[in-house]
């Protein structure tokens, strides 16, 4: 039987933690100062302000940041938010976001460089302050729009142009994104639409940039063609699913409704990857069992979850084949939830595991493998890294 001790308990967690992890979907980190009601609003998925006399310091996040940011820049665990942002300032924000990206124990960022802000780092500058690697994950809607503000206002033309201009930016990329989830549904049309379609689509959206001034590109049309565009060069495909901001309409981010396109694209074999899931990661990972080319991960979910992480990853290892997991961070912005990311993943993985062991069900050996499966060799393999 697996030793049950608290000796062996450690041995676990001490191994998990030495753990370099690869964050298979991650964003840039924020090296720009920012005052406390900016820092607040980073730490949470939502847009709007908080009522008056509320702080989102009291959420799992706002802890967690106290509990294990805190000691990473010299202060007590549970430091006060005003001591921890006087800290915060007075290290600067380069200095704060070098020490936080480095004590994650992050070797590899796989980054959506999709979403950006001024004070951003770019590949580059994520590889110096962390000290780790760093390639980029092509966002489909990004380049279409770029697509089409470079073109010369032909419909008919859009569609070789975002092609040409997927397979230049995609040439050294680890993998594309697509937020189809946010901007229709994951409820679409799972067949390939018509050029003719394709076309007609792009037509309205012209004009509708040339009445609005407003490139964003929404119709479901564009959008299926933008991912039938990208499965064409092979690469894996992120899609978001489940929690996100309020841009989101959570109801249609259920993984369970991309079963048609999943079955259409089975036989292409391109790695799809469910991102965050939560709260539907337990559909997702009968995706993963169900399908061969569907993986998954609870990214983001851990770090707003914070002091009940454990509970989501024992509910990703429910159904999923352990090869079809992988860690995410999902940072965006501050360092702290790079860091947070990593370490609350850590932490709950050994909890989730330690238990199984204690109870002789799982060898020691088991548990560390599949650790380091989920935190960093199933990306390793599925993005060719």
């Amino acid at each position: 039987m697996a030793d049950p001790s608290p000796a062996g308990s450690g041995l676990l967690e001490s191994g998990i933690g030495a753990l370099a992890l690869v964050d298979h979907h991650v964003h840039p980190a924020l090296t720009a100062a920012t005052g406390t009601a900016e820092f607040e609003q980073l730490i949470t998925e939502s847009d709007r302000p908080l009522p008056a006399g509320l702080t989102q310091f009291d959420s799992q996040v706002g802890v967690a940041i106290r509990r294990w940011c805190a000691p990473v820049l010299d202060l007590a665990p549970f430091a006060a938010p005003a001591e921890y942002l006087a800290r915060r300032s007075a290290l600067g924000p380069a200095e704060v976001t070098r020490r936080l990206l480095r004590a994650s124990g992050t070797a590899h960022f796989l980054l959506d460089t999709g979403y950006v802000r001024p004070g951003l780092l770019d590949l580059d500058g994520m590889r110096e302050a962390a000290g780790a690697q760093a390639d980029e994950v092509v966002r489909l809607e990004s380049v279409a729009e770029q697509a089409v503000l470079d073109g010369d206002g032909s419909a008919a033309g859009f569609a070789a142009r975002f092609s040409a201009a997927l397979s230049s930016q995609a040439a050294g990329a680890a993998g594309l994104k697509s937020i189809v989830g946010y901007r229709c549904g994951l409820d679409f049309d799972p067949e390939p639409p018509a050029a003719a379609e394709v076309t007609g689509a792009a037509g309205a959206w012209l004009r509708q940039i040339e009445a609005t001034g407003r490139v964003r590109v929404e119709d479901p049309v564009l959008l299926r063609h933008l991912l039938w565009t990208g499965l064409e060069l092979g690469l894996p495909l992120q899609l978001h699913t489940g929690f996100g901001d309020p841009d989101a309409d959570l109801r249609r981010c259920d993984p369970l409704l991309l079963r048609g396109f999943l079955q259409r694209t089975e036989p292409a074999g391109v790695p799809v990857m469910l991102l965050h899931c939560y709260p539907y990661h337990r559909g997702a990972g009968y995706l993963a069992q169900a399908y061969p080319h569907v993986y998954l991960d609870v990214g983001l979910a851990i770090n707003y979850t914070g002091a009940r992480a454990a509970a989501v990853v024992a509910e990703s290892l429910e159904l999923a084949p352990f090869g079809k997991l992988l860690f995410s961070s999902d940072a965006w912005g501050p360092p702290e939830l790079h860091y947070l990311g990593a370490l609350l993943w850590r932490r709950a993985t050994a909890r989730v595991l330690g238990g199984w062991v204690a109870d002789g069900d799982w060898s020691h050996a088991d548990a560390l493998r599949v650790a380091e499966m989920v935190g960093a060799g199933n990306a390793r393999r599925v993005y060719r890294l």
